[in-house]
């Protein structure tokens, strides 16, 4: 099945952008306690720098937010992705959204590289709530006018949101660094059923065969690995996915591909969630490197781990600026791509 998302994906990897193009005298990038590193990056890209916002916390957990300049009539950007604390990031997203709106700013746009919730996009038993749809609700009864997002879990998500949404990929950056690794006789490995299309992207880039990984999962964050369809044999395999979160699945499924004669295994995905054991199973698993971008900070142990060459975490901060620049300039985002 071949959708309008993954058509513009395709084109991802032929993008070329040069910083410091756009006008940002209206422009105002602010970043909650997340991912301020990112946030910087974006706004040194765009030739700016970042608002001045006091966040802080009450005695009693209570958030608290102050803009600390004039944003009336700008264009106000948000970097905020809401990883671990998930709560606590996406109350200061909202906390954020609604100090300017009552500032007055002109147009104010939720950047959220790594949007938390997103599994949780229907009903699986009863009396479930969809949770994603709700912090869709949340970010725009806030007063967010735009959301930029980044490898959704599923491209329907932007069809949660009753406000515009922007959904951007990570692939250029993950398969400009692949290639230029110059990795021979590849195949890329999709987790499960549900990403074969994001493995035939990066397949036909790589001018690779596809593989699947036939799992079935028991539980939440549980997942057993059965076997594997289509030829590994002598192949260095590519597992691609849209996030790493506790490794078990993608680490057991590693270790099964080099059982089947595989010659090395890379994993490749766009949000290094990491929770639980998954620095441990990385660290402890059979593969070459686990390619993740900065869409989420590293926690101090997966920091350990990079130092090593074990994971590799790539910046993404290009690609989100120039999207930015371009919504501030009312020029087409998805000309970037073509």
């Amino acid at each position: 099945m071949e959708d309008n998302d993954l058509a513009i994906e395709l084109r991802l990897p032929d993008l070329e952008i040069e910083s410091g193009i756009h006008d940002t005298s209206k422009v105002k990038i602010f970043t909650g306690r997340a991912n301020p590193r990112l946030a910087q990056e974006i706004a040194r890209y765009l030739g700016t720098e970042l608002g001045k916002v006091e966040i802080k916390n009450f005695s009693d957990g209570e958030t608290y937010v102050q803009v600390k300049e004039n944003v009336r009539g700008c264009d106000a950007f948000i970097v905020q992705p809401t990883c671990n604390p998930v709560n606590d990031n996406i109350i200061e997203l909202l906390m954020m959204i609604d100090a300017l709106k009552r500032a007055s700013a002109n147009t104010i746009t939720a950047v959220i590289p790594y949007y938390g919730y997103a599994r949780q996009d229907r009903k699986t038993a009863g009396r479930e709530p969809i949770s994603a749809k709700l912090m869709a609700d949340l970010i725009t009864t806030a007063g967010a006018t735009r959301v930029v997002a980044m490898d959704l879990h599923t491209g329907q998500l932007q069809g949660f949101f009753n406000i515009l949404v922007d959904h951007l990929y990570a692939t250029p950056v993950l398969l400009r660094y692949i290639q230029q690794k110059n990795l021979e006789n590849i195949v890329v490995v999709s987790p499960d059923a549900g990403g074969v299309e994001r493995a035939r992207v990066y397949a036909k880039k790589l001018n690779a065969p596809i593989a699947i990984i036939d799992k079935r999962r028991s539980a939440h964050n549980v997942a057993e690995v059965f076997n594997i369809i289509g030829d590994v044999r002598n192949r260095t395999a590519i597992i691609v996915d849209d996030m790493i979160d506790t490794a078990g699945t993608v680490c057991s499924a590693a270790q099964l591909i080099l059982n089947e004669g595989a010659e090395a295994v890379y994993a490749m995905a766009a949000h290094p969630v990491f929770s639980g054991p998954a620095v441990e199973r990385i660290a402890d698993s059979v593969f070459s490197e686990v390619i993740v971008t900065n869409s989420i900070p590293l926690s101090p142990a997966a920091q350990e781990l990079e130092r090593t060459g074990k994971i590799v975490q790539l910046s993404i901060a290009p690609i989100l600026g120039e999207a930015l620049g371009r919504i501030h300039d009312h020029q087409s985002v998805s000309e970037m791509f073509q």
